[in-house]
């Protein structure tokens, strides 16, 4: 998920459009993007597009942010949007592991109780929003809390707004985006980066995704379909990270029928560490159709 595309879920005249876009993933709101007394609409309407053909086709990853935990929308907005298009629920502001573990709770039986078709894909994963100082404080026990959790999505606004930290002070930025990838890391899930509201800021928005791949993140959220080509291209590997990554995995099989344990590609000394980190961008550069 390259790039993640906000969605509103009361903004059923963009669905098709955000279908059909160039983003690999699409994040329905049904939290802040919706009002009050709009909430049960937007799920059911949700709910009902998921369902489509179209829907089921698409190769797009499908994702709903729900209302929190806290609210009394959460219960209802897993048991409506819980459906076989749905891929992802992105839980916001999560408490604790035990809070992750009821939300899983509640999804499985939607699972049941609305006979989704899993048609060989994954069970519906979780995607937990850091948001608070709290979850950035325990973010691993988060993340390991389940293993339907499949990946941290920082959200800067909620983090910072609060504690009067400027979304513009780059080393507070930089900083809890470093803790996410290591939570994430050591979890064994996927960082996704935040969104960046300043959308006619093209340059900082590919700064600060091409930061985020830099540190080993999935992706970054769009919050409009402009921002989306920038994304897919911030997180695509290039042609010479490719090309150096194929050379290096064509050497460890030479190494390794010579039984050598360190060997030099393109001027530099490779070791195990290396050698998965190629892995990796190859499995990803083929999951793009580069190779």
């Amino acid at each position: 998920m390259r790039s993640k595309l906000f969605v509103p879920g009361s903004r059923p005249e963009l669905f098709d459009k955000a279908l059909s876009s160039s983003a690999d993933a699409l994040s329905f709101d049904l939290e802040d993007a919706v009002a009050e007394s709009k909430k049960n609409e937007a799920r059911v309407t949700l709910s009902a597009w998921m369902e489509a053909e179209s829907v089921r086709a698409s190769k797009k990853t499908i994702i709903v942010r729900v209302n929190g935990m806290d609210t009394p929308h959460f219960e209802q907005d897993v048991a409506q949007c819980v459906r076989t298009g749905l891929d992802i629920i992105n839980l916001p502001k999560p408490e604790s592991p035990e809070a992750v573990r009821q939300a899983v709770t509640l999804i499985e039986r939607a699972e049941r109780q609305n006979g989704v078709n899993l048609d060989g894909k994954q069970p519906i994963r979780i995607l937990l929003n850091i948001e608070t100082t709290h979850a950035l404080r325990t973010a691993f026990e988060l993340a390991s809390a389940h293993p339907r959790v499949s990946g941290l999505q920082l959200g800067l606004a909620d983090l910072f707004e609060p504690i009067s930290v400027s979304r513009k002070e780059i080393f507070a930025v930089q900083y809890a985006m470093m803790q996410v990838k290591l939570a994430a890391a050591e979890a064994g899930v996927d960082a996704y980066d935040a969104a960046f509201a300043d959308i006619k800021n093209t340059e900082g928005f590919q700064a600060e995704a091409g930061f985020a791949a830099r540190l080993g993140f999935a992706g970054k959220t769009c919050i409009h379909p402009s921002q989306v080509a920038m994304a897919n291209e911030a997180f695509r590997p290039s042609k010479e990270a490719i090309a150096h990554a194929l050379r290096l995995l064509e050497a460890a099989k030479e190494a390794e029928a010579q039984g050598v344990g360190a060997y030099v590609v393109d001027g530099k000394m490779i070791d195990p560490p290396f050698y998965k980190s190629a892995v990796k961008l190859v499995e990803h550069a083929k999951r793009l159709g580069l190779i």
